[in-house]
């Protein structure tokens, strides 16, 4: 009987576990929640992911325009110095980020019927992608292409290196390709973020990259550069600033430079002296458009519009801080502080601190919501100019292409807040200056005058200023004196890859390193850098 009894016990058993479980998924199954994702919002994460806002501590010091003073963890290109933790920001937000996202759209289009047609869709992600590896590779040479962002999708752990010479015409490629392919009469991806969709904007925009990436190969490659400028020119770039390619930052996608200077590190960032001097001597409009100068501030609580130092965007009252200036050192040329203790036009410089030098404007240019550009219509009718002067191309002139740029950068300036803005008359003052007429002659000297100009029109987007500024060689600024330098008597020419990389994928890193021609350190050119 007892042995009856027993089973059952266990046959009842069993029948609850069987009734228990039957629904079990149904019962944990949300009916409200997303069981997939638009991919849509996928190269919309990637698209917010490239905007250049993690540049001030290597490329925009490097090129002599936005650094810190201080030393420790914000040292970098102030000091041209190998920090560990700030060399990886591109390796870390292009891969981690932008190559994913749009490696994870690409895949997914390819893979799955139900999105064959969502074309265009696959064309943006593609162009995204080819930016990303085209700051990645400027950054640090040698990098990770076929395979990068094939760790889930292809299970590539450990993805080989490419050398720069092959993974340039490889973007080529795949930028002229996809810019072709953008349909008009396709599926329009109203939800992209950057151009709601507008298949014309979106072909200048790749048409733009384009011709940034065949300008690049000027010196490395000038029968490459020719075809591929005149293709991009043909094919139709960004010309007005309507068409300017901007990430809109907002409370939740927030600018990752405003968030910088508007949080704990709103007193360690300054103007450097270079930049601030250039346009001072050159009575550029745009310098009041950017800068800020507490005169009387002792302490970065004074750094208020109603403080001690009140506080003036006028251009006569900026001084950028010297290169190569420590935390002890910032006053080493005088930090102009106001006669008196009140504040006015300074005089003569006086003892001061780092505090009254000229800041970014954190208040109006670099908010926590201001815009950001990945390409303008200042860049790329600066490129055209450069083009025209070496025969790439024989639409337009150089002169004119060369003025078109500078207006437009001007204009572009009301895009980050109303009190940006460049009047009419100030912008047409300049160009009509000796400054905005272009040297036409010789070829150098117009080379160096359109790339001063972008240096200028492309503040704040640190990785295609520092490009531009080792191709170029322009403007013609003096390396960084710091004792300490680690490029002594030059200037940075890449960054050397993570240590997590390193000791992850090394056998890959030590071969890239070998056919680098030099060691993993600063001075080691990129090929392209002639």
């Amino acid at each position: 009987m007892k042995k009856i009894l027993n089973i059952f016990l266990l046959a009842l058993s069993f029948t609850l576990i069987t009734a228990c479980d039957s629904g079990f998924d149904d019962m944990n199954t949300s009916k409200s929640g997303a069981t997939s994702l638009d991919p849509v919002f996928i190269l919309n994460n990637a698209i917010i992911s490239s905007s250049p806002t993690t540049s001030q501590i290597y490329e925009m010091a490097s090129v002599q325009q936005w650094f810190s003073s201080n030393t420790g963890v914000l040292e970098g290109g102030n000091f041209n110095k190998i920090v560990v933790n700030n060399t990886p920001a591109n390796w870390q937000n292009y891969y981690r980020n932008v190559i994913k996202y749009t490696n994870d759209v690409i895949s997914r289009i390819g893979s799955d019927p139900a999105l064959a047609n969502r074309t265009n869709l696959l064309h943006m992600a593609r162009i995204i992608q080819a930016n990303a590896f085209l700051i990645l590779t400027d950054t640090y040479g040698d990098i990770p292409y076929s395979e990068a962002g094939g760790g889930y999708s292809d299970q590539a752990f450990f993805p080989t290196y490419e050398t720069q010479q092959t993974i340039y015409p490889k973007i080529i490629d795949e930028l002229s390709q996809a810019t072709a392919a953008l349909d008009p009469a396709a599926r329009i991806e109203t939800g992209d973020v950057l151009y709601a969709g507008n298949i014309a904007k979106w072909k200048r925009f790749g048409y733009s990259l384009l011709l940034r990436a065949g300008m690049r190969l000027s010196k490395a490659d000038p029968t490459k550069a020719a075809a591929t400028v005149a293709a991009a020119n043909a094919g139709g770039v960004i010309l007005t600033i309507a068409d300017n390619a901007i990430i809109r930052h907002d409370a939740n996608f927030i600018n990752g430079y405003g968030n910088t200077v508007n949080g704990g590190e709103a007193a360690n960032y300054y103007l450097a002296e270079p930049f601030v001097n250039a346009l001072k001597t050159r009575n550029d409009p745009r310098l009041s458009s950017i800068a800020i100068r507490y005169g009387g501030a002792r302490n970065g609580g004074d750094q208020t519009a109603n403080s001690f130092g009140n506080g003036s965007t006028a251009a006569a009252n900026q001084f950028g801080v010297p290169i190569g200036s420590t935390d002890g050192a910032a006053d080493i040329s005088g930090a102009l502080l106001p006669a008196g203790g009140s504040y006015g036009s300074p005089a003569a410089p006086r003892t001061g601190t780092r505090f009254c030098y000229s800041q970014v404007d954190r208040n109006r240019i670099v908010k926590r919501t201001s815009p950001m550009f990945l390409v303008t219509a200042g860049q790329s009718n600066l490129l055209l100019a450069e083009a025209r002067v070496r025969g790439y191309i024989t639409t337009g002139t150089a002169s004119g292409y060369f003025q078109a740029g500078i207006r437009a950068h001007m204009d572009q300036m009301v895009s980050y807040d109303p009190g940006c803005a460049v009047s009419g008359t100030n912008r047409d003052n300049y160009i009509a200056s000796a400054a905005g007429t272009l040297d036409e002659s010789t070829t150098a000297a117009s080379i160096a005058q359109i790339g001063y100009e972008y240096w200028v029109a492309s503040f704040l987007h640190g990785p295609e200023a520092w490009a531009n500024f080792r191709r170029t060689g322009a403007p013609a600024l003096t390396p960084n004196p710091f004792s300490g330098s680690e490029t002594p008597g030059g200037f940075i020419n890449r960054l050397p890859y993570p240590n997590s990389e390193v000791l992850v994928n090394g056998s890959n890193v030590a071969a890239a390193i070998a056919g680098l021609g030099g060691p993993d350190d600063l001075n080691t050119k990129v090929w392209w850098n002639k």
